[in-house]
């Protein structure tokens, strides 16, 4: 990208006696998607893509202007200033560090030497792996991205980015005639084709393909209230959606959120500590600057309980009277708003073993399937992929159709113990119409009086 460094340098010149502030974002990528069902190849998309958006501040408002064609930019910039100068608003950006930097992903595979080919042949190996008793359908979703990015801001901040991320997903379903399940599992990361080239992917695959084999013999589960142990992957989940979501400045300022004028106050039992850190390189929301130029780092929002910190970008934060916490995200067609990155639940130091032997009736919840929140109301409804019974300290019977709802607060102060492993698992949030790449995990969790719901 730094062919483009002397055209916006002489742009933000141009442009800055006319506006407060000003800050290109522009980027080269090219990306590879392969999706196959049932051992065929369904679709196969390659491209290389470039653009480029200015944003400028004037009159506490935004103009934002974005082009896939670079030799339109000075065209952008003067629809970005009009846009600024139609408008009237309040908003003004919390103070941001000058940053020079330049920064790429530690890669060892490049995406690019390994050939379409090759990369089929691992997605069939599988879905063939999958392919068990009784399963008799699996979707392989392949997808690699390498892209450059370049920010530019008018305060002298000049950012060089360069990432690598891959991700595979596989589901498999399984029917005995009657009823039909589902197994899903997915691997990925912020490297190179390594993280898929280094993997046990018949291992990964006879796992997914086990998991929708399982539940064709589950039982209903039960409804009421139980004890019940999260696993790391449900754990992740129930602290992205149901606390993450509600530490957003931008949903605090709305009044949607449960967790307005909570700042420093107990929200949850004393052994909850949870983090939102995009500088875990092995997370899937890895990312070593926000796209305000703002340098991330390990954000304690939970410590023992109290609410210590929000997300925020540089306006939401402005708003709140704090620095921003580095979690402004998009993709460059889009407007930035505060996301959350690899989200988590400290681990403990118990053992699965300890954390089970004492409970004489309760439930172990195993995966995600997705669910609901309401951050406003403070309540959430998610679905386990898989569960089982706990009878006096030993898991017993499988279950499915699974899900677990209640009060965030009340869920968080239910938190009575911990495990000492840890997992983040890799995934997508979507919010306003934008998705992120995220990673969200935690150990296994031990929660007191928990909401059940099946259908028995």
């Amino acid at each position: 990208m730094e062919e483009y460094i002397n055209l916006f340098e002489k742009v933000i010149e141009k442009t800055i006696p006319k506006v407060d502030y000003i800050d290109i974002r522009a980027g080269k990528g090219n990306s590879t998607s392969i999706l196959m069902k049932d051992g065929e190849i369904d679709e196969i998309n390659t491209g290389m893509s470039v653009s480029a958006r200015i944003r400028v501040l004037n009159n506490g408002a935004w103009g934002f202007a974005y082009t896939t064609d670079m030799s339109k930019f000075d065209d952008i910039t003067e629809t970005a200033l009009k846009l600024s100068n139609s408008l009237k608003g309040d908003i003004e950006l919390a103070e941001s560090d000058i940053v020079k930097d330049k920064i790429a992903t530690d890669v060892k595979i490049p995406f690019e030497d390994i050939s379409i080919e090759e990369k089929q042949e691992i997605m069939k190996e599988a879905s063939d792996s999958a392919m068990l008793e009784n399963v008799n359908s699996t979707t392989v979703g392949y997808g690699d991205i390498e892209s450059n990015e370049l920010f530019l801001n008018s305060e002298g901040s000049q950012i060089e980015v360069k990432t690598s991320r891959v991700r595979m997903a596989l589901n498999a379903t399984a029917t005995d005639g009657q009823i039909i399940q589902f197994g899903h599992g997915s691997l990925g990361g912020v490297k190179g084709f390594e993280i898929i080239k280094d993997a046990d992917i018949e291992e990964f695959a006879r796992n997914v393909g086990n998991k929708a084999q399982r539940l064709l013999k589950a039982e209903p589960a039960p409804s009421g209230k139980f004890k019940i142990i999260a696993d790391p992957e449900l754990t992740g989940v129930m602290i992205h959606e149901a606390l993450g979501h509600a530490t957003e400045a931008d949903l605090i300022l709305q009044n949607d959120s449960i967790l307005k004028d909570k700042l420093n106050t107990k929200i949850a039992s004393d052994i909850v500590n949870i983090f939102d850190d995009a500088t875990i390189k092995d997370g899937f929301g890895y990312y070593p600057y926000d796209v305000e130029g703002v340098k991330t780092k390990p954000n304690q929002l939970v410590k023992d309980g109290e609410l210590v910190s929000l997300l925020s970008s540089r306006e939401t934060a402005s708003k709140l009277n704090m620095k921003s916490s580095g979690n402004a995200r998009s993709i460059i067609a889009d407007a930035p708003i505060v996301r959350m990155s690899n989200t988590y639940l400290q681990p403990g130091d118990m053992t699965f073993e300890e954390l089970i032997e004492d409970i004489p009736d309760g439930i172990y919840l195993k995966g995600s399937r997705g669910g609901q929140v309401d951050t406003g109301k403070g309540i959430f409804q998610f679905n386990a992929a898989e569960g089982f019974k706990i009878e006096n300290g030993e898991l017993t019977t499988a279950l499915r159709d699974v899900s677990l709802s209640g009060n965030i607060l009340e869920t968080l102060n239910n938190v009575e113990a911990l495990g000492n492993d840890f997992k983040l698992s890799v995934g997508f949030c979507g919010k306003d119409g934008q998705t992120a790449p995220v990673g969200d995990g935690g150990p296994h969790t031990r929660i007191n009086d928990a909401m059940v719901g099946g259908s028995s």
